[in-house]
């Protein structure tokens, strides 16, 4: 199998910052986002330290997915002692680690990864938002009100105190598979319906990425978009 991969980030059309970081990095295999959480300083910074954090940690050799993830969340909670001593700061992470045909993903937050395969498109992780959470609990058989205008607020993020839990999946590629990294700036602006096409073409990947950034800018671009795709070629 041949792999072809493009990363893609734009500050959108209100945000003063662009806090969203990317990893797209095709010699180690990664690939993935992190998105700075708005309303608290230090957004960009928490982003760029956890990006920062498992680029090397990878570089190194690390392979255990959960250990490296929880390790970077404790350097970003080391620094937002340094930036914002009161509150801390945060960030989501969505990443995968590409050996031969195996793929490993981790996951905090609220950004996802996508799997395009046979014209199906399957989110491969959950949000961590106080709705998500709410539907669980409910399951159990617990009562559950949530405030509509707290629904999407994280319930786990990288950068909390303690260590965050990581949602972590094996996956083995195939030929034709689009894996699609991408911050809320994007899935807040586009349906996952509207993505299947976007996604299955046999474009090049930037250029398949620069439609789907210009659809979320042309809807609005409230919030920084970004996006990191992989697509599994034929040998």
């Amino acid at each position: 199998m041949k792999f072809r991969s493009a990363a893609l980030t734009d500050i959108g059309k209100v945000r003063s910052e662009n806090e969203d970081r990317f990893l797209c990095e095709d010699k180690l295999g990664l690939y993935g986002i992190a998105d700075g959480i708005g309303g608290l300083p230090g957004g960009a910074e928490a982003a760029a330290c956890t990006v920062g954090f498992i680029k090397a940690g990878i570089k190194s050799g690390v392979t255990d997915l959960n250990a490296l993830t929880q390790a970077s969340s404790a350097a970003v909670v080391e620094l937002g002692q340094q930036i914002n001593p009161p509150y801390g700061i945060g960030s989501t992470l969505t990443f995968g680690l590409l050996n031969d045909d195996h793929l490993q993903i981790a996951h905090v937050g609220d950004s996802r990864a996508y799997l395009l395969r046979a014209g199906q498109l399957q989110s491969l992780t959950e949000d961590h938002n106080v709705e998500n959470e709410a539907r669980h609990r409910r399951a159990r058989g617990e009562v559950v009100q949530v405030d509509a205008s707290n629904s999407q607020a994280l319930t786990r993020c990288i950068g909390q105190p303690g260590l965050p839990k990581v949602d972590l999946q094996d996956i083995t590629a195939r030929p034709g598979d689009r894996y699609f990294f991408v911050t809320d700036g994007i899935t807040r602006m586009i349906t996952d319906p509207e993505l299947v096409p976007l996604l299955a073409t046999d474009a090049d990947p930037k250029e398949i990425l620069q439609t789907i950034i210009d659809l979320a800018l042309e809807r609005g671009g409230y919030d920084n978009v970004t996006a990191v795709l992989l697509m599994v070629d034929e040998a």
